[in-house]
């Protein structure tokens, strides 16, 4: 291998390990054994079945493949670790078993390199259960060079946008990705356990509606119309229940041109789920039932850490109102503030920032932010949010400024949102135009009238509750992720051109 100095150290010369790899890959096409042109490797076992089945395969011959990640030439005899999706397997190779050209051909293999390999199973002198290789076949040649072994891919900027080389390197961010898989996996069998159908809904609308949040805008050429990326699931799954399909769900992604920070991307996973004849009431049950299974299930147990902290899952979540929680941890008690210039006075006596256009209902959401949420570590129901900041949902019957809505929060993040929904459509038309008026005063987060989920409300939505749950914050929850980075596979990153 090449090396260059620099200080005092001597480090790889990159360009010329590149250089030599593409000229092997040259050599071994001009032999008529280009590695490209083979289409299909069987494989039998992947290495943790070989290493968990051991007493049932020793002596038996099994085929494994994956990427080359260590090689020890020793002559006659030279052992390898090859990686494949469940972990990793020694093989030894011999050069009077596989036959003196195949041999030499392995010793010019690199790291990297993908190969398959046909052997007997055994057990080393030193206990490691490994593949005494018989036939090697090189599957697709490396030409690029790996981070070094043991330190791993560190940059945690080159993770992101190299994921295919993180995926290799990194065993725990693998680990991460297959246990989100299992994660909505187990969440579709929950939910198709309790009758609920999976659907799909647009993704290109012309009304970004269900959220408070600002759209991305495109133009659609075929129609020449501006459109925007949905932020949220809700409107056409409501549409659903009203066309009689009782209990609906959806998991895809969805689009808010915000920030991005450790907890939020600007694309994320939603699931937005609605059930007819139930309620808020209905949503914390079921809520608090599909965690406690997600939890039993993925990760064995009710009680979970994250980032050092135990979270009991197991026990009854606790619950307060948004009110009762402000009180709790602020002192300010806004049943006894009537009305939008009180709350303002209040807000600038606590230095509690909130916009020039903001309202009673806003300022009570404000509060919550700065004194309550980073309170929130264990299961925790808050409820009845003020009327102003939940405009597709159901009032309460005895306190009309309030409505039935939860939020649940763990480790001081909003895990779900969820409603008795609105179904009446003469309340929503007025709750539409005071999310135009917001808009209008210079809320670029608020609603807008949509008229065709009027219409649909005015044919008849029987009562609902509906709910949404941000995946990616649930995953890392139960992965115990840093950052929300860490549970997509391909986040949004600033172009580097």
């Amino acid at each position: 291998m090449a090396e260059q100095k620099k200080g005092n150290a001597r480090e790889p010369d990159l360009n010329q390990i590149r250089k030599n790899r593409r000229e092997k890959l040259k050599n071994l096409q001009e032999a008529g054994k280009n590695p490209f042109l083979i289409t299909k490797y069987d494989v039998s076992h992947h290495s943790q079945e070989v290493k968990e089945h051991f007493d049932e395969l020793e002596g038996q011959e099994v085929s494994v493949a994956g990427r080359m990640m260590s090689k020890r030439v020793m002559g006659k005899a030279s052992f390898a670790n090859v990686q494949d999706l469940s972990g990793s397997i020694q093989i030894y190779v011999a050069r009077d078993c596989i036959g003196e050209d195949p041999y030499k051909d392995f010793k010019k293999y690199d790291i990297g390199d993908i190969i398959g390999v046909k052997g007997e199973v055994f057990r080393t002198q030193m206990g490691e259960i490994s593949v005494h290789a018989s036939e090697l076949t090189l599957l697709s040649k490396s030409l690029q060079v790996l981070p070094e072994k043991y330190h791993g891919l560190t940059n945690t900027d080159l993770r992101y946008r190299q994921r295919y080389v993180d995926l290799i390197m990194n065993q725990d961010s693998k680990e991460t990705f297959i246990k989100r898989s299992q994660i909505i996996k187990e969440i579709r069998h929950f939910l198709d356990g309790r009758g609920f159908m999976e659907v799909e809904t647009p993704m290109l609308v012309s009304n970004a509606g269900g959220a408070a949040a600002k759209p991305f805008e495109t133009h659609y050429n075929a129609l020449d119309e501006d459109v925007k990326l949905r932020i949220s699931l809700e409107l056409y799954l409501k549409r659903l229940i009203v066309g009689g399909l009782e209990r609906v769900y959806e998991i895809g992604r969805v689009f808010r041109n915000e920030g991005v920070d450790t907890r939020h991307n600007p694309e994320f996973t939603l699931m937005e789920l609605y059930q007819a004849y139930t309620d808020y009431e209905g949503m914390m049950e079921l809520t608090e039932t599909m965690f406690r299974h997600l939890a039993e299930t993925v990760c064995g147990s009710t009680t979970i850490a994250y980032a050092g902290t135990k979270i009991d899952l197991g026990k009854p979540f606790g619950r307060m109102t948004m009110v009762e929680a402000i009180k709790k941890y602020s002192g300010v008690d806004f049943d006894e503030i009537h009305s939008d210039e009180e709350a303002k006075a209040v807000a600038g006596e606590h230095h509690v920032e909130v916009e020039k256009w903001a309202a009673k209902g806003e300022i009570v959401e404000a509060f919550f932010d700065e004194y309550v949420e980073d309170k929130l570590i264990q299961p925790t129901f808050i409820t009845d949010h003020p009327l102003a900041i939940s405009p597709l949902t159901k009032k309460k019957p005895d306190d009309p400024e309030k409505v039935e809505r939860f939020e649940l929060f763990i480790n001081s993040w909003e895990m779900c949102n969820a409603y008795s929904e609105l179904n009446d459509p003469i309340d929503q038309r007025e709750r539409f135009a005071a999310q135009d008026a917001a808009f209008a005063a210079g809320n670029e987060e608020a609603n807008h009238t949509d008229e065709d989920f009027l219409n649909a409300l005015e044919i008849g939505m029987p009562p609902t509750g509906g709910i949404g749950y941000g995946i990616d914050r649930l995953v890392m929850l139960l992965t115990d992720s840093p950052a929300i980075r860490d549970v997509l596979l391909f986040p949004t990153l600033k172009s580097l051109n």
